[in-house]
């Protein structure tokens, strides 16, 4: 809505944004089984493997990581879900599980380029502008070097400890 002229001046373009929508429809329709797979048997994962805090922060970071962070959320939240705390301030999940969830899912999703939308949009706008930008698995080797260590110090620091 605003001047012309900046854009053009600029050499705004829409390029980016379509790439990160092709991606991210792309992503929404093939996460669709994996959410089915949880969402069916989301109560017995949680009780055949102890899912507590911790297993939910990497689970859903994990899952977060290689496709979109919020519906990811939602599958763990519906996942994590207990009858008997539902009308409560959680919407029925135990709070530090819901805390493991939250941190996984919009942590994790900076683990790649397409965990995160912007994480694939800014890559698009700096190449468009010719800054160089790592692979999608260059990126990860930065992520597991750096984040990775980092992720795994705040699970201990505010998951694993009371």
């Amino acid at each position: 809505f605003g001047p012309r002229q900046p854009r053009v001046e600029n050499g705004f373009n829409y390029g980016a944004i379509i790439e990160v929508a092709a991606l991210f429809i792309g992503i929404f329709v093939c996460m669709q089984p994996a959410l089915q797979i949880l969402n069916a048997n989301g109560a017995y994962l949680v009780e055949r493997f102890d899912m507590g805090p911790g297993k939910f922060f990497w689970a859903t970071g994990a899952l977060s990581s290689f496709l979109d962070n919020a519906p990811t959320y939602l599958v763990f939240f519906q996942t994590a879900r207990d009858p008997a705390l539902i009308g409560g301030p959680t919407g029925g999940v135990p709070h530090q599980i819901l805390v493991g969830i939250s941190l996984g899912a919009v942590m994790m999703g900076a683990m790649t380029y397409i965990g995160n939308g912007p994480n694939f949009m800014v890559k698009a706008i700096a190449e468009k502008s010719g800054v160089r930008m790592p692979s999608f698995f260059g990126y990860m080797v930065y992520s597991v070097l750096i984040l990775l260590p980092i992720l795994a110090l705040m699970d201990w620091i505010f998951i694993l400890r009371p």
